[in-house]
């Protein structure tokens, strides 16, 4: 981007450690390109005289060294201090703060529930709610995880659903977890906080399934700080079932199944998967209640923005449409096997970065049946970048 006339490069931090961006000048960025851990400062400047014939004084590279650290963007030993703080802050709070509340979308609630009415009332929404029928509920949803103001009206799609046929009162929610974990899974007890309320997490349901498992999925569960995937989901969770107060979610992070495709295994295969998927259902089964389990969850990641050659195009949008609606006819059908087949055959070119949820519960629901209630695009053709993704419901 350029700011001030000058082309410049924003650094993020996707682990949300460093609370806000900085931007960098073409040789700050080259400057922090070679901070890898193995090269010295020394290496650094005489890379810097390499590249640029310029010799660049060693107290102005330590004070870029120094304003990264203290702006959290170094792996360092006074870093080590601050994340270790942050661990042990997250652990002992009772609840998960809604760490994208008045960011992602509104902070208030009255702003918030004007901004989820305006979803259902726009042109690319579902409309309003009818009236309810149980007879007919809603077992498992697949929902977006992008963010409202992209994917908003999918989110309707999805969540009306489940309003007009309720009848769940627990709700296991699978969310993508975008950054890397120890484990395949993130367990956590804590409630979720939102701006309209709550959101109690099932301890007993937490505690017999972590019970059942051989691995200490909480090893992880610091991931469920700045993860957002399973946060949008009980913020529509709490707006569509405000009246209902006993209502209680189960969040599972699901980390990514790359390992596996890359072996050459299918998902079955991998004891992780295995193993969680036996001890969800057999925890369903032992504390009996009326389950709905909810897949946060996104499609394809295609254009230059996400590593692509090119684009994207809008015949290159068509080609990934057509593929998106091969793999939520396998989502549809209920086809776990299959839907972890389909992107193990492309080798996952499209980045399909919900798949590994959607399989979970696939996995985790009885005859899975679904019915494919949205599907857009959204695309920034100047960013180079183009995010995919559906709404289903199981009934």
């Amino acid at each position: 981007m350029r700011i001030d006339g000058q082309e410049m490069t924003c650094l993020r931090d996707p682990l949300g450690m460093a609370e806000q961006p900085i931007f960098l000048n073409e040789p700050q960025a080259f400057l922090v390109s070679l901070m890898d851990g193995t090269n010295s400062l020394r290496d650094i400047q005489a890379s810097f005289f390499r590249q640029t014939s310029e010799l660049l004084p060693i107290d102005t590279l330590e004070n870029l060294v120094k304003q990264l650290d203290e702006h959290h963007y170094l792996n360092s030993p006074s870093f080590q201090i601050y994340y270790d703080s942050l661990v042990q802050e997250f652990r002992r709070s009772p609840t998960r703060p809604a760490r994208y509340a008045g960011s992602a979308y509104e902070g208030s609630e009255p702003a918030l529930r004007r901004q989820l009415d305006g979803f259902f009332a726009c042109p690319e929404g579902p409309g309003p709610i009818a009236a309810p029928d149980p007879s007919r509920p809603v077992r498992g949803l697949i929902a977006p995880h992008i963010d409202f103001h992209r994917g908003g009206p999918s989110y309707a799609h999805a969540y009306k659903a489940l309003a007009e046929h309720p009848g769940a009162d627990r709700f296991i929610v699978f969310g993508t977890c975008h950054n890397p974990m120890q484990r395949r899974f993130a367990l956590t007890e804590k409630d979720y906080e939102t701006p309209l309320g709550l959101a109690a997490t099932d301890r007993e349901f937490v505690r017999q399934l972590a019970a059942k498992l051989p691995e200490d999925y909480f090893q992880d569960e610091f991931a469920h700080r700045a993860e957002h995937s399973i946060e949008f989901q009980i913020v529509s969770l709490r707006y569509i079932l405000a009246e209902q107060r006993k209502v209680k979610v189960v969040p599972i992070l699901v980390g990514s199944f790359q390992d596996i495709l890359v072996a050459r295994q299918t998902a079955a295969e991998d004891p992780e998967v295995d193993g969680m998927v036996s001890a969800v259902k057999e925890t369903m089964s032992e504390l009996q209640a009326r389950y709905c389990v909810i897949a946060g969850a996104d499609l394809a990641h295609v254009g230059r923005h996400f590593g692509d050659s090119t684009g994207p195009s809008d015949a290159f949008l068509r080609e990934v449409a057509r593929e998106d609606g091969k793999f939520l006819e396998h989502v549809e059908r209920g086809e776990a096997e299959q839907v972890f087949r389909f992107i193990a055959a492309e080798r996952d070119r499209r980045r399909v970065c919900g798949y590994p949820p959607i399989y979970m519960t696939l996995r985790c629901l009885e005859n899975p049946r679904g019915t494919l209630l949205d599907y857009r695009q959204w695309v920034d053709l100047k960013a180079g970048a183009a995010v995919t993704f559906a709404s289903l419901a199981f009934f």
